[in-house]
């Protein structure tokens, strides 16, 4: 772990085995509630000194690009962190787990310099005259609980707002992806972030997560994963009523309109459910398809998913990777086995794996599910796996209906060659996040988050530093004669 600017071990440790073989590539130290009291002290402490949260706003500035910099020049360890940890494929780590982290820390950087942390307010003038400021200020100590299938990108989400207010953070790492993580919050301090400003502690989620979200000495949380751990997270930060992001899970629907171009639209649809073997909370997961074209795309989807490679994960000729662990893979294979009871048809895959010379890995088919209606489980529930149903509609006031009837809300989608009917039914769809013809875009400058179940409070954009700042009102009188005030509202007798 890292706390107080240095290496903290531990008497018990994490055993990370490698997704695609199952071998024990490395061990984390195991933390504990006193770790977390630690790291929590160590902020506490780093932020009430000003050492951070006093610097010149351009000060910061300069050390996060210098860190997202580092990001950058360190590309091949990072990716090979994230490789060994969580079985991304190596042209995923590029393109998504590492490829995102510098350009999305850079941006916290300069949000570091552009964010209005002080504004003074015109306002109405009666009943006497004064100046009004508005003042955003860091919260104090923030603690970061991130998971395991994008650990850089979800924790600088995270860990870039914080730093760029002014804050210090204590990150909690998943047990089964730690490593880029903790190579950041050493790069971190490599480039001149104060002891203190940046800890990292692992541990268990219902010790050390729950512990950091009750802290009394913790303002913020930020917290992806799954909705019935957030809805604890919640409950624990109540207690204190301390501030709370919450990115949660999804089942995104998209919907597929009678003109949508099937080459592009299949690619794209396999491309938003499968990618990183489905384990992304914004995967596009529900494929609604309009009765006029549904057996067509199917068997186009069908014949392009056959083509995807499972293999390892370090060859770039390698499409997909196994899942995460051995307990994900007998999740997903769980659903599937539920999908075959209810009456779904299995249109490809619909098993675990074995992979030639990965006989130990945690592998699942690409799987596409068809005679799926929205009440089954596998449609309703969030699967973490590289399995798709297809959803048969006949009106697009249906297909509409039918997207929208979850108690999920973070993305959701449209393919069209109508654009101003794509964004017609856009607007119609209850998510936070919106692709047309197009998935898994996210831009740091864009607002990320979930409507409904899928979360609270939005991370990325603008108004990211919102979240961890708190607003102060400035109020200075300008009114110099006692007659001029109206606080004979309560003393009517004169003064003597």
């Amino acid at each position: 772990m890292f706390i107080d600017g240095q290496d903290v071990d531990s008497d018990q440790v994490f055993e990370i085995r490698h997704p695609a073989t199952n071998e024990l590539v490395v061990t984390m130290a195991k933390g504990t509630v006193e770790h977390a009291d630690q790291a929590v002290e160590s902020a506490k402490k780093a932020f009430e000194s000003g050492v951070w949260a006093n610097k010149p706003k351009e000060e910061r500035a300069a050390i996060m690009r210098e860190i997202g910099n580092r990001i950058a020049l360190e590309l091949e360890e990072f990716i090979e962190d994230e490789i060994i940890c969580n079985g991304a494929t190596v042209r995923q780590a590029t393109g998504f787990h590492v490829g995102l982290a510098s350009g999305h820390f850079l941006y916290f950087a300069d949000q570091a310099e552009q964010y209005e942390f002080e504004r003074d307010v015109p306002t109405v003038a009666y009943p006497t005259m004064s100046m009004n400021r508005v003042r955003r200020e860091p919260i104090g100590v923030c603690a970061a609980i991130v998971p395991w299938n994008f650990p850089l990108v979800l924790g600088i989400w995270k860990i870039g707002p914080a730093l760029a207010a002014g804050n210090s953070i204590v990150v909690k790492v998943d047990e089964k992806t730690p490593l880029s993580l903790l190579r950041l919050a050493r790069l971190a301090h490599e480039c001149g972030v104060p002891p203190g400003v940046f800890n990292l502690v692992s541990g268990e989620g219902k010790e050390v997560g729950a512990r950091l979200a009750s802290h009394p000495d913790v303002g913020k949380v930020g917290f992806t994963g799954s909705t019935a751990v957030g809805r604890e997270i919640m409950k624990l930060a109540s207690g204190t009523v301390k501030k709370v992001t919450l990115e949660l899970g999804g089942k995104a629907p998209t919907i597929v309109l009678p003109d949508a171009d099937l080459d592009i639209t299949a690619d794209g649809a396999l491309f938003g459910c499968m990618l990183y073997s489905g384990q992304i909370c914004e995967s596009s997961t529900r494929i609604l398809v309009h009765e006029s074209i549904h057996d067509e795309l199917v068997e186009r989807m069908v014949k392009r998913a056959s083509t995807i490679k499972l293999g390892d994960p370090a060859d770039y000729d390698t499409d997909m990777g196994p899942v995460v662990s051995e307990r994900q893979r007998d999740r997903i294979v769980d659903y599937m086995e539920k999908a075959k009871a209810d009456g779904a048809t299995v249109a490809l895959g619909g098993n675990a794996a074995t992979v030639e010379g990965f006989e130990g890995g945690w592998w699942i088919e690409p799987t596409i599910f068809t005679d799926v209606t929205n009440d089954m489980q596998i449609a309703r529930e969030e699967i973490f796996g590289p399995v798709m149903v297809v959803i048969k509609y006949s009106t697009v006031k249906e297909a509409i209906a039918i997207a929208n009837d979850s108690s999920y809300g973070l993305t959701a989608g449209v393919w069209s060659t109508d654009y101003e009917a794509a964004v017609e039914v856009g607007n119609q769809l209850q998510a936070g996040t919106i692709w047309i013809n197009n998935w898994h875009q996210v831009d740091p400058a864009l607002p990320f988050g979930g409507y409904k179940q899928s979360g609270a409070g939005r991370e990325l954009g603008e108004g990211a530093l919102d979240e961890y700042t708190e607003a102060k009102h400035m109020h200075v009188d300008l009114t110099t004669s006692l007659d001029r005030h109206i606080f004979d509202i309560l003393l009517s007798t004169p003064a003597e």
